[in-house]
């Protein structure tokens, strides 16, 4: 850049040559200042002499004074009828040999590593959470536990208790451990770090069970994404009340709710499949009946699929919680379809598509929103319709 400046400015001097080179005026010439280094600054008279100050540290350093902060050492030794120096200046002289610290202990917060978790099948990995839930009066709340499998958003166990109790997950987490005939040493479960995930009684219970523990970083909600995501959806269903007039209400409405989002619930992050059958095994099947369904349509109508034969997305091979980078890029770059399939596969933060420019022609704008006019078709996913979960 300076190289090309000093070519131009002969020729079209300095304004012309900035302009056409993108480089600031100011810049230019704030570089043609010559910078001389500053004298080195002088010994003020007053200052202590090195004899001095190494009395001075001495002194500090001496096994009288080495537990006594400055000001209880100058007062001491001026009672003393000895004066060495300032109290200010005993502080530098101990800044000076690295011995000036904060003298209280101070909490360090240790280090919490990025859970990375991974599942390739039903009963890899759980993950559970504990939501509120209003009760009859202002200030009256329900807890709702909830435990689902990551791999398939099915819920393997929940209940609702009147308080956060440790002993209400431990018997949760066990009887979904048994009715799910869990082996010992094949399930993870991941949660935060609220007091019922991180207590004892349940640390013991998962060494029992020979169940790996997992937990989010503290204050990092990204960390257990799948059951943030359901409690999203349990709780904005039409039906669900702002209150429950008691416990009971709060157990058998959630009951039908568990039984609609297991069987009859369409996910969209598991290719517009139930929980159950992705849970239990049952997706080839539909997949094939439903694709027989888009072949005849194909058959029917060819015009209307300007991409060609329509096919059914797949639920993703690969489950993560925060995938590392090259999973990442292997779920944007190997995935064969826009739909379902692969918003499942990828965080959120990546599935996200980036915002379209303000400025873009109207042609391109037309042709970028055809493919979604012409794939709103039944039975074939819709390639910008955002994810439900």
């Amino acid at each position: 850049m300076s190289a090309g400046l000093a070519h131009l400015i002969p020729i079209v001097g300095v304004v012309a040559a900035c302009l056409a080179l993108g480089v600031s005026r100011a810049t230019y010439y704030r570089r043609q200042r010559v910078s001389h280094p500053l004298p080195p600054r002088p010994t003020p008279p007053r200052a202590l002499s090195s004899a001095e100050r190494a009395e001075v540290l001495a002194t500090l350093d001496s096994e009288r004074f080495v537990d006594k902060a400055p000001a209880q050492v100058y007062a001491e030794l001026l009672d003393e009828g000895v004066r060495l120096c300032s109290i200010r200046t005993m502080y530098r002289v101990l800044r000076d040999h690295d011995q000036a610290r904060e003298r209280r202990a101070q909490r360090r917060h240790p280090t919490y590593v990025k859970p990375q978790l991974v599942a390739t099948k039903p009963n890899q990995v759980w993950s559970w959470d504990i939501t509120k839930l209003a009760g009859p009066t202002r200030g009256s709340y329900y807890s709702l536990y909830v435990v689902l499998d990551i791999f398939s958003r099915f819920v393997v166990g929940w209940a609702i208790a009147r308080t956060e109790s440790a002993a209400v997950a431990k018997s949760i987490i066990d009887d979904a451990c048994r009715r799910h005939g869990i082996q010992p040493g094949h399930l993870t479960v991941h949660a935060d770090r609220g007091s019922p995930m991180v207590a004892k009684s349940t640390a013991l219970l998962f060494a029992d069970l020979g169940i790996q523990q997992s937990h989010s970083r503290p204050h990092v909600s990204d960390d257990n994404p799948f059951s943030e995501a359901a409690f999203r959806t349990f709780l904005y269903r039409p039906t669900m009340p702002e209150r429950f007039g008691s416990l009971e209400h709060a157990r058998a409405t959630f009951a039908d709710l568990f039984d609609w989002y297991n069987e009859r619930h369409y996910h969209s992050g598991i290719a517009l499949l139930t929980p159950a059958d992705v849970h239990l095994g049952r997706e080839q099947g539909i997949i094939a009946a439903r694709q027989r369904v888009l072949d005849e349509a194909h058959r029917a109508h060819p015009e209307r699929f300007v991409r060609g034969r329509p096919v059914h997305p797949t639920p993703p091979a690969v489950v993560w919680i925060n995938p590392p980078a090259t999973a990442a890029n292997l779920a944007i770059t190997d995935s064969p379809q826009r739909g379902p399939q692969r918003e499942a596969a990828m965080p959120s933060e990546l599935s996200a598509e980036p915002p379209r420019a303000r400025t873009a022609p109207r042609d391109a704008t037309c042709r970028e929103n055809l493919p979604a006019l012409v794939s709103a078709e039944p039975g074939r996913p819709t390639p910008e319709a955002p994810p439900t979960h």
